[in-house]
């Protein structure tokens, strides 16, 4: 399978190209939003940015039925060039009050607040987009190559920002942050409409929101996706919380180290994303897989004894971390109905992105207490969870058992078999059991 198949695509290049800016931007001020909280506006307190991330993300828990609803109903295009404005507006207002000194602690939660009301909305749009750029059988590479998109400008934004954070300020970030966000409006006025697949979409009427989480209810391999994702999205993936607090308060290190590190660890989350968008299909025991190593490269990077090696140690957790989500993502997005894609991206959203409130100060204060090694040490037990939830689930639906072969060498001596002797059924709808699996 082509890498790179969905960039044939005219529509999907023209987006392609445009998230790519604003991504950058986007990632240039979480940086100096997070730094500027961190060292500016408190003395190192892990908390406070805890409590920005809850108020940027808590909002998809709550909007999220609504967002996937509107996602649904109403024209995809047209929502996002809204949403892209308001947050548009949104960043040049922070922006301004940062540059002219007057920014404050209560003004960054008010408008980390704002922003995530309007991402709650913007985040299932922008999922369920893609499917109407290409055709289903190019969704699991045009994903794909959405979250590469995303962490190229991973790798780009935070090394940017953490340079202008140091040298002009967070404020100026913001304000450059503003102009990428033409960008993507740019590229959403360059897509013909009339060329834009005409996927089916949710009827008017109650119980709209109802019927996506039945939905759902029945899919039980959905679920347990949903369940692995919350656990590692709570608990396993506040990057900017464990990276700022081991750089600055464990290796007493500045904003330009913080950048430097985001970048690098974005380095590993590029690769994730293209292993996944060489994959046809995507699988659950890639999903569960990748968050049991997710854990492990967790632990090491907690242990590490220096910048350096925890630079190192990064990598890995980047890449494994982009596996389970893109895999996640690809699975849930290529086995749903289209008529409820909408409201069941929206529910993973909210999930995934959701549990942030919760989790985020939680790990904050873990790492105030205990220390940002003990924080880190907590995202390493989320995802070995995740993977052992994941394999049980496996094992049961499947009626699957654990074969021993002698002649094999190493960990290929064993694998697992079907009890029945066949394939079964498939709890994944329309896909065989291989796929699913």
């Amino acid at each position: 399978m082509s890498t790179f198949k969905s960039l044939h695509i005219l529509n999907y290049r023209i987006w392609f190209i445009g998230a790519l800016v604003s991504n950058i931007g986007t990632w240039m001020q979480r940086t100096a939003q997070d730094w500027l909280v961190f060292d500016h506006l408190t003395e190192h307190d892990a908390g406070a940015m805890g409590i920005t991330m809850a108020l940027q993300l808590g909002p998809q828990l709550f909007l999220a039925p609504v967002a996937g609803l509107i996602a649904d109903r109403f024209n995809r295009k047209q929502l996002l060039v809204m949403t892209q404005s308001v947050m548009a507006l949104l960043s040049t207002g922070l922006g301004i009050l940062v540059v002219l000194g007057a920014g404050q602690l209560w003004h960054v939660y008010g408008f980390a607040l704002l922003l995530g009301m309007v991402s709650a909305l913007d985040a299932p749009v922008r999922q369920t987009f893609v499917s109407e750029l290409v055709r289903d059988d190019y969704l699991p590479n045009a994903v794909a190559l959405n979250s590469a998109s995303f962490n190229v400008a991973r790798m780009i934004g935070p090394a940017v920002a953490g340079i202008l954070t140091v040298a002009v300020g967070p404020g100026w970030v913001f304000l450059i942050n503003t102009v990428t966000f033409l960008a993507m409006l740019l590229s959403l006025w360059k897509i013909s409409a009339a060329s834009l697949r005409a996927l089916p979409r949710a009827a008017p009427g109650k119980g709209r929101i109802r019927e996506g989480l039945r939905y759902v209810r029945f899919r039980p391999d959905i679920v347990v996706v949903l369940v692995a994702i919350f656990i590692v999205g709570t608990l396993g993936l506040n990057f900017v919380l464990f990276i700022a607090a081991m750089v600055g308060t464990e290796f007493g290190l500045d904003a330009s180290a913080f950048g430097l590190m985001n970048s690098i660890m974005a380095v590993g989350s590029v690769a994730g994303a293209l292993l996944s968008a060489r994959r046809s299909k995507p699988r659950l025991r890639i999903i569960f897989g990748a968050a049991g190593a997710f854990g492990v490269t967790s632990g090491l990077a907690a242990l590490a004894p220096d910048y350096f090696w925890f630079g190192v140690a990064l990598v890995p957790v980047g890449l494994f971390a982009l596996t389970m989500l893109t895999s996640a993502n690809g699975y849930v997005q290529t086995t749903t109905d289209p008529v409820m894609r909408g409201r069941v991206m929206a529910l993973y959203m909210a999930i995934f992105m959701g549990g942030t409130p919760i989790g985020a100060p939680l790990v904050g204060w873990v790492a105030n207490v205990a220390g940002p090694r003990w924080s880190m040490a907590v995202a390493a037990a989320s995802g070995i969870i995740a993977a052992v939830i994941g394999l049980v689930w496996i094992i049961r639906a499947k009626q699957l058992r654990l074969q021993f072969n002698k002649r094999a060498r190493g960990l290929r001596q064993f694998r697992l078999v079907s009890r029945m002797g066949d394939k079964g059924n498939n709890a994944a709808g329309d896909q065989n059991p291989d796929d699913a699996v």
